[in-house]
């Protein structure tokens, strides 16, 4: 039996936004662009690992959530406490500068850390927890 990660799914608070950071930014390739009503579902995902993939979705759209749920939820969105997600490049430093340069909103440097590993950290443009790895 072989289990993989096919999807992780994030929040996204601005369609458009979540596009310049994970398309233009990161530079991964959009697979699906659905929309209903005025909400859309983006899947996004490294190019050239087809069977990987990130659906950015809105919020808080469950008609069995309160008003006030939504805000708390929004809320925990904007703090960066809601939704993460470690992503690993070969080229850390070289990621950490375009991202850095672009506007990307940074929480940590690249630095190396007690448990082994090289890494760094930003939001996207909801809020969301990004921590790049450097890959070995």
């Amino acid at each position: 039996m072989d289990i993989k990660i096919h999807y992780a799914f994030l929040p996204h608070t601005d369609a458009e936004a979540a596009l310049g950071f994970y398309r233009d930014l990161l530079g991964f390739e959009v697979r699906k662009d659905v929309g209903y009503e005025n909400m859309r579902w983006i899947t996004v995902g490294p190019v050239g690992q087809p069977e990987t993939s990130i659906v950015l979705h809105p919020p808080a759209v469950n008609p069995g959530i309160t008003d006030e749920e939504r805000e708390v939820i929004l809320n925990l969105i904007a703090k960066g406490s809601y939704g993460a997600l470690t992503l690993a490049s070969d080229d850390l430093d070289g990621l950490f500068a375009r991202l850095e340069r672009a506007g990307a909103e940074v929480v940590q440097e690249p630095m190396d850390q007690d448990y082994g590993v090289r890494d760094c950290a930003f939001r996207d443009p909801a809020g969301n927890l990004l921590r790049m790895n450097q890959l070995a």
